[in-house]
């Protein structure tokens, strides 16, 4: 096994690597990489993502990266789940909308969101929520645990801030989209900080080192 402290995160979500980088940052000593470079053929990750449950996506990832390099691997798959559309998108979130050839990150999330928008009009229920599922894999050990975010989907997009749906979900007791949110404000409450707190728990409850001394 590698030095603990360093962990790889199994996505090339520039996004997502940069929110998870910062979520570790409570955690002094710990040194989140992208597996770009320390595995063959880091970009078909996603092609693994095909499974019919967040938790079997995101064991997918972990796994594959960990056996690829044999550093710890962290992993999440998560999505918007709305209440008025059946649950949709769910699990296809992050290509709710197939696009031809290989569009930008801004050019999918407008996508999804404006199919989103579209699919709400006139819905008098407009409740749901951010769902995610984090995979950890450390010394042979594998650890799991889930995150929910409560809200609404609002009438337009709002705010600059995060990525994918954060410009029209609005967390229960706010009045602000999180893409409306600061970057602090937003990982005090999302469901991925509370499924890393989760993992990061189990891992001092089975004495895991994975801080730097």
């Amino acid at each position: 096994m590698r030095e603990s402290h360093t962990i790889v995160l199994a996505s090339l979500n520039f996004d997502k690597f940069r929110e998870m980088k910062s979520l570790l940052a409570v955690y002094p000593g710990i040194e989140l990489v992208s597996p770009e470079g320390l595995i063959r053929n880091a970009d078909k990750i996603g092609l693994v993502e095909n499974h019919a449950t967040y938790l079997e996506n995101s064991a997918a990832k972990a796994r594959l990266v960990n056996q690829g390099c044999h550093y710890p691997a962290l992993s999440d798959d998560s999505g918007l789940e709305i209440d008025a559309l059946g649950g949709k998108p769910g699990i296809r979130s992050h290509r709710y909308v197939k696009l031809d050839g290989y569009p930008s990150k801004i050019s999918q999330d407008k996508a999804n969101i404006d199919k989103v928008l579209e699919e709400m009009k006139g819905k008098a229920d407009r409740t749901a929520r951010f769902v995610t599922s984090l995979f950890f894999v450390i010394e042979g050990i594998e650890l799991q645990a889930d995150g929910f975010l409560e809200g609404t989907i609002a009438e337009a997009p709002r705010g600059q801030m995060g990525f994918g749906y954060d410009p029209i979900f609005v967390p229960k007791g706010e009045k602000r989209t999180l893409g409306e949110m600061t970057e602090t404000e937003k990982n005090r409450i999302s469901h991925r900080a509370q499924a890393l707190a989760k993992i990061m728990e189990q891992v001092k409850r089975l004495g895991i080192q994975i801080a730097k001394p």
